[in-house]
């Protein structure tokens, strides 16, 4: 009776020992708790009262002052006395180029073309992305976790009961095709407790997990549902190449329209210099009749007055010119042909009229095969199938089924534990069915509607956009045969022009006209020659405008163009 009674008195005084540690642990807590609660509500106050930083400050004079340009007065032009050895290599006074040329040298330097370029690259990464959805992914979990739970023992006494475990799995998740999930996972625990009926503490725990997940409604066609992003990604990579070969083909004929503008330039400086030299001809020999008493003094007057008229036209026409030549040296991006260089652009290349056998129906045709907005159409409508069988089978019910195998062991020791995995002698099995059905379900009936109405209206752009190539095609095919024309008509019109002018100069020569009419005549010889210029560059203009509607460049050669990959750190 004794010994009972005093394993009674050890226990109580157990008990009394853990109550007075849930006690102090309780307190402790609490106190915790309350400088916390302190701690927060005087942090809010301090950054309630502070600012939030947005970035760097800017000066309010930035946006609202604007600023004068000043400019300093010219000095007198003077050598600078630089030494030779430091002066860099001076850029060619002249260079020759011909259309080729400038065309390789825009497709390797033009920045905008290399910009362009990287979008393939950027597009062939979400791709990539997509395709990686199914691949598995490598998972672990560690959780410590310390009990101390108030109880009533025997006695009607209370004390703290005190679990302290450590949780720890890992496993392997991997995406399934068919839209499911597959998982194994390895479990491994051990606990430690101060339960008085404990066969051995601490204890390990084991297991083996194996469970999937499977939707039974939806994702019934595998190639349509479950590999819709891809598709849609794949698709999207394949819209961005054909904008790129687009901004080529639109760099290219850029180019090609510029480079003969540069060439109308050259030769309407050619003509003003002609039409100068023609000035200055008359000049003299106003100066010499005036002199042998045979003109009067006047006639001088009027031809030095179109002297200065044909300076005024060279200072025009070289001033186009430099600007031409700046517009190619910005396309072309060539290293020694920078913009504020003053190489002169020589274009060896000439206008070649050719009079072409044009078929309307055929260049529409061909254009709308061409095109790469038309392409770009029909993928994009590619893809508005896709979205519509897609969003249909997405707004059916979510039923999955779920099953898990778990096969459990326990033991004294960590071996012990996975030792009686081995013999399977612990197995769980567990079968479920989810149902999720959206209540009137409108988000899914207008996903579906809207990818319905995006498809009805890209059908209305192609059919606009069709008919806009048609008439495009049209339009150029006219410009081109009015520019043929307009060339015949030029070349007619400077040979009559030029016989009217030696004409007038011969009877001035004669006394039966005057300088002015002498400079009437010369002025119409150079309209007539700059209007058979602006012909002959508008008609190899107008050819580049019909390429360009067809989807299609000038020339003999192909051109291939390849992405661009930017080098990337580690990459």
């Amino acid at each position: 009776m004794s010994r009972f009674n005093s394993e009674d008195r050890r226990q109580k005084t157990e008990v009394r020992s853990q109550e007075s540690g849930v006690r102090r642990a309780c307190r402790g807590a609490v106190g915790l708790t309350f400088g916390l609660v302190v701690v927060l509500l005087a942090g809010c106050e301090v950054f309630g009262r502070g600012k939030i930083s947005t970035g760097k400050a800017i000066p309010k004079e930035t946006f609202q002052q604007i600023q004068p340009l000043h400019l300093e007065k010219a000095p007198d032009q003077a050598e600078p006395n630089v030494p030779a050895d430091a002066k860099p290599a001076p850029p060619p006074e002249t260079l020759e180029l011909t259309l080729e040329q400038c065309r390789v040298m825009a497709l390797q330097n033009n920045l905008e073309l290399k910009a362009t370029l990287i979008n393939p690259t950027i597009s062939a990464e979400s791709l990539n992305q997509e395709r990686a959805r199914f691949e598995a992914s490598f998972m672990a979990n560690a959780i410590l976790n310390r009990t101390d739970t108030p109880a009533v023992s025997f006695y009607n006494e209370l004390y703290g009961s005190q679990v302290e475990s450590l949780y720890t799995d890992v496993g392997i998740q991997k995406p399934l095709e068919n839209g499911g999930s597959a998982t194994v996972t390895a479990v491994d625990s051990r606990t430690n407790t101060n339960a008085l009926q404990t066969a051995f503490n601490p204890y390990y725990g084991s297991g083996l997990r194996f469970s999937i997940s499977q939707p039974l409604l939806r994702n019934p066609d595998l190639k349509k549902d479950i590999t819709y992003t891809i598709r849609v990604a794949a698709l999207n990579r394949q819209i961005t190449d054909a904008q790129t070969k687009l901004e080529v083909i639109r760099l290219i004929a850029d180019l090609d329209r510029l480079y003969w503008r540069l060439v109308a330039a050259r030769k309407q400086l050619d003509v003003s210099r002609q039409q100068l030299d023609l000035a200055q001809a008359q000049l003299e020999q106003a100066k010499r009749l005036v002199s042998n008493g045979e003109r009067a003094p006047v006639e001088v007057i009027r031809a030095q007055a179109g002297v200065a008229q044909q300076m005024e036209a060279i200072i025009t026409a070289e001033n186009a010119l430099q600007d031409r030549q700046r517009e190619l040296k910005r396309q072309v991006n060539q290293a020694n042909l920078g913009m504020q260089t003053r190489t002169a652009v020589v274009p060896l290349t000439e206008p070649a009229p050719i009079l072409y056998d044009l078929k309307p129906d055929r260049l529409v045709g061909s254009a709308v095969e061409n095109r790469m907005e038309m392409l770009e159409l029909e993928l994009q409508l590619a893809q508005d199938a896709l979205t519509i069988d897609y969003q249909r089978n997405q707004s059916l019910p979510l039923v999955s089924l779920d099953y898990t195998y778990n096969l459990n062991g326990m033991g004294d020791s960590r071996g012990d534990s996975w030792k009686m995995l081995t013999d399977s002698q612990f197995a769980d099995n567990r079968l479920g069915l989810r149902l999720q059905v959206p209540i009137g379900n409108e988000a899914g009936k207008s996903r579906v509607r809207q990818a319905v109405f995006q498809k009805c209206q890209r059908l209305a752009t192609r059919a606009s956009r069709r008919s806009q190539i048609e008439q495009e095609v049209l339009n150029a095919v006219s410009k081109l045969e009015a520019n043929w024309q307009r060339i015949m008509a030029g070349q007619q019109n400077t040979v009559l022009a030029g016989r009217v002018y030696e004409a007038e100069k011969r009877q001035f020569e004669q006394g039966l006209r005057t300088s002015t009419d002498v400079l009437d005549a010369q002025a119409k010889l150079a309209t007539a020659q700059s209007t058979e210029i602006s012909a002959l560059t508008d008609y190899q203009i107008a050819l580049v405008d019909l390429a360009y509607a067809t989807g299609t460049l000038l020339g003999a050669s192909n051109i291939e163009w390849q992405p661009i990959r930017p080098q990337t750190k580690g990459k």
